[in-house]
């Protein structure tokens, strides 16, 4: 089979082709920037598609004329013929270990004796040997080595971001010389430097991590990251020309981020550019550093419902002014085991509400979810899950889960749906300091919706804006016990604060329960009963 027709190259082609090899390109830039959007073209060694690139261009000067005349083609001018028969006589005289200087009539060609091996002005490398066999190997023994479970992954690019600029001097190249003959080219159909890196390398990965599918999308992704730090300042200029693209961020190491160097390059006209950036780019002195290979995979969330037994266990790490208030917390006891089963770096702890650390959480329980960052296990069997529930019930009487359950990103969004809708059961134990009756507290069970102005407590001031919030109190009943003391049943709109109702916050809460006894009332005791969150579904014992 011929090279033309190995290399899916038509005869318009032949301008592109010899201009950016002429300018130190590499094989597979070169077939980037003639859309060749065969996978194929790419898997080959790059040396082997440099040969036939060159045969393919120096095939119509052999035979004297093109084998293949495209007829939308403007004829030759003799400054192009000679052109080409210079790089007929180059490719034909070097051996071939050389790469042929093919157009001696660009002022910026390549001196005599260019090796394959140069690295490419364009990728700077990237496509070269930094994209192959070698670098398969690399990146299967990382993902080996972290142990995640996984069925497919999606490899990720990180290129520096002068390759934009590099790309676009390029383009301007290809487009100043060979646009008028050809007509073939727009920008946007240049297939990208990271489209053709993963061509080449998702099949060797794939066969060296014994045929596990490189897809397009998948939730274990394995990052490959390269920097070129020789051409760093190529970015620079645009800074002057294009100031408002570009923002210091704390976060990041450099302001010439990718994003902002392609808003840039759509904002500066040819002109300003080509009097700030060579075009064609100069040849840099060595390839790109391939950083660590990293690999991460999506979160996973858990999810079910806690009982909190401990008058003295905060929902989250107490901490003040850098001290620790309690050893430990409901999120770090359940935490801790579930972290070592997913084998997750970190998580995110999230609930339905949350009780003050002198509150119990009886019934069903609150609902709460974990996020689980980069789990390496990502998914556990039914038995699995209801031994990791067990193993947390068995680790402290402070605390009992259940419906432990992985539960979708998207479901995460209904414990926090209807927020302000919900309702929550308490049961407090009161103290009044005039001695009551019996039938002094009957009153309390006829009281039906009744609104609350609840300003913010004085307690939660420090972390809370100052506002006045109507809450509902649905119901109530009241069950005594001494002259006082008696129990308070309450049912009410979530967020509403049951402390600052009955002992009024200094008047912050109206109508509280002093107002409604006429005598000062405390809490003494207080257990939620039930959040009413229908969420997550209930697993059957």
């Amino acid at each position: 089979m011929s090279p033309a027709v190995m290399l899916p190259l038509k005869e318009k082609d032949k301008p592109i082709v010899q201009k950016l090899l002429s300018a130190g390109c590499c094989a597979r830039c070169v077939l980037r920037f003639c859309c060749v959007s065969v996978h194929a073209a790419y898997r080959q060694p790059h040396q082997e598609t440099l040969k036939e690139l060159q045969t393919f261009i120096s095939s119509d000067t052999e035979n004297g004329k093109s084998q293949d005349p495209d007829p939308a083609a403007p004829e030759s001018t003799e400054e192009d013929n000679k052109s080409q028969d210079a790089s007929v006589s180059e490719a034909s005289d070097d051996p071939p270990s050389k790469k042929a200087k093919l157009d001696p009539g660009v002022s910026d060609a390549p001196p005599e004796g260019v090796k394959e091996s140069d690295v490419c002005m364009l990728c700077l490398g990237i496509l070269q040997d930094l994209c192959g066999p070698s670098r398969a190997v690399k990146i299967a023994e990382t993902v080996k080595t972290e142990n995640y479970t996984f069925d497919t992954l999606v490899l990720s690019v990180s290129l520096p971001a002068q390759l934009c600029v590099r790309e676009h001097s390029c383009w301007l190249h290809v487009k100043k010389e060979v646009r008028e003959k050809s007509s073939v080219l727009d920008k946007d159909d240049v297939i990208q430097v990271k489209e053709a890196f993963k061509w080449v390398m998702q099949g060797l990965v794939a066969k060296e991590l014994g045929g596990v599918a490189v897809v397009t999308k998948s939730q274990f992704e394995v990052g490959v990251e390269f920097i070129h730090p020789e051409t760093d300042a190529d970015c620079h200029f645009l800074a002057t020309t294009c100031g408002d693209c570009f923002k210091p961020t704390k976060n990041k190491l450099s302001m010439f981020t990718r994003m902002a160097v392609v808003k840039a390059l759509e904002k500066i006209s040819d002109s300003k550019f080509l009097k700030h950036f060579p075009c064609p780019p100069t040849r840099p002195s060595s390839s790109c550093t391939a950083q660590d290979i990293q690999c991460l995979h999506v979160s996973v969330f858990v999810a079910g419902r806690y009982n909190k037994f401990c008058r003295s266990l905060p929902q989250t790490p107490w901490v003040i002014d850098g001290e620790r208030r309690m050893e430990s917390s409901v999120e770090e006891l359940i935490a801790a085991p579930v972290l070592s089963s997913f084998r997750a770096d970190g998580f995110n702890f999230s609930s339905s509400g949350r009780e003050d650390v002198d509150v119990r959480t009886l019934g069903n329980g609150r609902p709460f979810a974990m996020e689980l960052l980069n789990p390496h296990t990502s998914r556990l069997s039914r038995a699995e899950m209801k031994q990791l529930q067990e193993t947390i019930n068995n680790s402290s009487d402070k605390i009992k889960v259940r419906d432990l359950q992985i539960v979708s990103r998207e479901a995460m969004g209904r414990m926090k749906e209807g927020e302000e809708e919900k309702t929550k059961s308490y049961t407090a134990l009161i103290w009044t300091q005039k001695p009551i009756q019996r039938e002094d507290i009957t009153f309390i069970d006829e009281i039906k919706d009744l609104t609350l102005d609840q300003k913010t407590p004085l307690r939660v001031l420090h972390r809370r804006a100052l506002a006045v919030r109507q809450r509902v109190i649905h119901t109530m009943n009241a069950r005594f016990l001494d002259p006082h003391h008696f129990h308070l049943g309450l049912r009410t709109q979530a967020g509403t604060y049951i402390k600052e109702f009955v002992h009024g916050d200094f008047g912050r809460t109206k109508p509280n329960l002093c107002q409604l006894l006429k005598t000062d009332t405390d809490i003494l005791e207080l257990d939620v009963e039930s959040v009413d969150v229908d969420w997550p579904p209930a697993i059957p014992e």
